[in-house]
């Protein structure tokens, strides 16, 4: 049972969390293989305040830190990474609102999703230039199309950006999905992360008023405002160590329960097997190592976002090292345990219905995200010469 809005807490979530987790790894393969909208798996993350998680608590949310709230999305990406993607990008929204919002926006914005307890919806895809905004009748139309967009099917509210004509600057803006002239396609069909509705939007001369954009065309940037990338680039990295540590869990599981050992091996158990135990040793120390990672870029982060708008440009800097540090070990740990585990399970793991291929299918898919050749740029740069990443919409 959902505990009503006015009671939710960080404590009340974590007391539910075991349930939720249970409920959701239930019929995590089954939903994998058929892919499409989970409406009741998303309403059940809703019911027990999971929307609210970094909601400031003058606004009537959970006030939880980033590390707080992505430790909730690595549990949930252990057996469900398509919802922890849904939940980890709810938070990215909001991350816009209150970095880019003015108080009068993020009073609007924030209280109404606590009040509402809604969904929101991605649609800023940084990398697709094709949505543009033309100035009309003192205020914007917006004409195109944006790839991409998580969680926008069921979701109230849209944060997007797009190209302002003539000045060829981005905006970031936020829309009602209803509003007339929008149009969630049908057109997400991956090799994973198969539920996490990363489709299409399109815009056919949409309104907007100027007092739904955040940060204006002709807005200055600062260090604090740029920290909605670094968070990005964060909630990737517990993402692909959730998915790592999910694949291990249940490799393990199989082990212990329903392995059997090489015949050449001489032992009776798949869990005596030396090359077994060598091969869990090396998938343990890839997690421990992108495990630490992770929990400092988190600490890291959350220093840089309690500073806010005194940020310094050097104190980004160091967040965003952190997080492509950790990018780099969960990326690899992600791919390499997720194809590990056919090796200590081997050839019956491979059934269709254990759904263990899941695991790489959906990282082999998300990190794709962004290429990770130009995070070991970033992190290679400041071992050779003590360069600091520079802002970008993806750093």
């Amino acid at each position: 049972m959902s505990i009503p809005l006015s009671n939710w807490t960080l404590e009340t979530i974590h007391a539910a969390l075991p349930a939720i987790e249970q409920e959701l790894a239930r019929t995590a393969a089954e939903r994998d293989k058929a892919g499409g909208h989970a409406a009741e798996q998303k309403e059940l993350l809703r019911q027990h305040g999971l929307l609210l998680l970094v909601v400031p608590k003058e606004y009537g949310g959970i006030g939880a830190s980033w590390s707080e709230t992505f430790a909730i999305v690595r549990r949930i990406a252990r057996v469900d990474s398509a919802m922890a993607h849904l939940l980890a990008f709810q938070t990215l929204q909001l991350s816009g609102v209150i970095s880019y919002g003015s108080d009068q926006q993020r009073t609007l914005y924030l209280g109404e999703t606590v009040a509402l307890n809604h969904w929101w919806g991605n649609s800023a895809n940084p990398a697709d230039p094709r949505l543009i905004a033309t100035e009309q009748d003192g205020g914007l139309v917006l004409q195109g199309i944006k790839g991409f967009c998580s969680g926008t099917l069921g979701s109230h509210r849209l944060l997007t950006t797009a190209i302002h004509q003539p000045s060829g600057k981005l905006l970031i803006a936020v829309l009602p999905t209803a509003r007339e002239g929008i149009s969630i396609h049908d057109d997400w069909d991956p090799i994973g992360q198969r539920q996490t509705d990363s489709t299409s939007v399109s815009y056919e001369q949409v309104r907007l008023e100027w007092s739904e954009v955040l940060h204006r065309p002709d807005g200055v940037s600062t260090p604090f405002l740029t920290m909605r990338g670094v968070v990005a680039q964060l909630i990737l990295v517990n993402l692909y160590l959730g998915m790592a540590e999910g694949a291990f869990e249940q490799a393990r599981d199989y082990t212990l329960n329903q392995g059997r050992p090489w015949f050449a091996s001489g032992v009776q158990r798949a869990a005596d097997d030396p090359y077994v135990i060598h091969r869990y040793a090396e998938m343990h120390l890839k997690l421990r190592a992108a495990r630490a990672l992770t929990e400092e870029a988190g600490v890291e982060v959350d220093q840089a976002w309690r500073i806010g708008r005194d940020l310094s440009a050097e104190q980004r800097g160091r967040a965003a090292l952190a997080v492509a540090e950790a990018k780099i070990l969960s990326h690899r740990a992600a791919l390499s345990v997720g194809e590990d585990v056919f090796d200590v399970c081997g050839a019956r793991a491979t059934k269709a219905d254990l759904g263990l291929d899941r695991f790489w299918r959906n990282a082999r898919t998300h990190t794709l995200h962004d290429p990770i050749d130009y995070k070991l740029r970033d992190v290679g740069r400041y071992a050779l010469e003590h360069l600091l990443p520079e802002p970008t919409l993806y750093s």
